[in-house]
């Protein structure tokens, strides 16, 4: 057996794309090992995640060439991985380290199917976590002058090193639109998610005034809309009078850690498929 590899699919929804995968996984001596799907019935969309291993060796190029008139035939958006290739990963951060640090501590303990290419930072407060780690660090300062060579900068990190997904872990800047496009369903950013939600500065001072009874973070895909990407995950705990702000401040940042170590994951191992604004996660 070689592989497993993944193969990823959506398409408008019709009678025999199980068959036609199934079918041409069959008739390759490939072993199907782990299979989801779902058909969206408000949109008529159709979707579906197959882990499989082939009986014969190939390859992950052979199999997509292979695959593609069955894939043309469905009118299908689809993708083959082999899930030996680990998802390159450019992490960008600021001066919060608490999600850098988690990642990286994942990603070393095997957690994580990712390799970490870089760090990059408009900040040099987390050098010497990213030197700790034997991880390159670039620091690539913004300015509201500088703001689009520094942009620049980072989609030459991203080609460079061969980047398939940018996590933006607590990157306190707001990237234009241009480069939201750029990395569009490959770039994940994490925020707290209060209910009632709370902007601007210290939301966890704002929560804390408020006497919130429930705090949360939420992952997501980067979008033009700041905040407002397809939901990858979400994590929430309740919390009461007793907890001060410092407190709700940690339980705070262990959601963050929590949401976004699952996002990055289901995403490296093709289990988020975009569906508009939302996603579907085979987990």
């Amino acid at each position: 057996m070689t592989g497993p590899f993944v193969l990823t699919l959506s398409c408008p929804d019709r009678i025999g794309i199980v068959h036609a995968v199934s079918g041409f996984l069959a008739s390759r001596d490939c072993n199907i090992v782990d299979s989801h799907q779902f058909g969206d019935r408000d949109n008529r969309q159709f979707f579906m995640r197959v882990a499989f291993e082939a009986g014969a060796p190939t390859d992950v190029e052979t199999l997509r060439t292979e695959f593609a008139p069955v894939g043309q035939d469905a009118a299908m958006e689809w993708s083959i991985y082999d899930t030996r290739d680990r998802c390159r990963v450019l992490v960008m951060v600021s001066r919060y380290d608490h999600c850098l640090n988690d990642l990286l501590y994942r990603t070393g303990s095997g957690a994580l199917p990712i390799d970490i290419t870089s760090i990059g930072s408009n900040h040099t407060d987390l050098a010497a976590i990213a030197h700790h780690h034997d991880v390159p660090f670039h620091h690539v300062p913004v300015t509201p002058a500088t703001r689009g060579d520094a942009e620049a900068r980072l989609l030459e990190i991203v080609d460079a090193e061969q980047v398939e997904l940018v996590v933006l872990a607590r990157y306190m800047q707001v990237l234009s639109d241009a480069t939201c496009v750029e990395l569009s369903g490959r770039a994940i950013n994490i925020h707290h998610s209060f209910l009632p939600g709370f902007k601007g500065a210290k939301p966890y001072h704002q929560a804390h005034d408020r006497g919130v009874k429930l705090i949360g973070a939420t992952a997501h895909y980067v979008t033009s809309e700041l905040d407002e990407g397809p939901i990858i995950e979400q994590e929430v705990a309740r919390v009461d009078h007793s907890i001060d702000v410092d407190e709700l401040i940690a339980v705070g940042r262990d959601l963050e850690c929590q949401a976004l170590s699952r996002a990055v994951r289901w995403h490296a191992e093709r289990r988020v498929l975009l569906n508009g604004s939302r996603t579907i996660v085979f987990r």
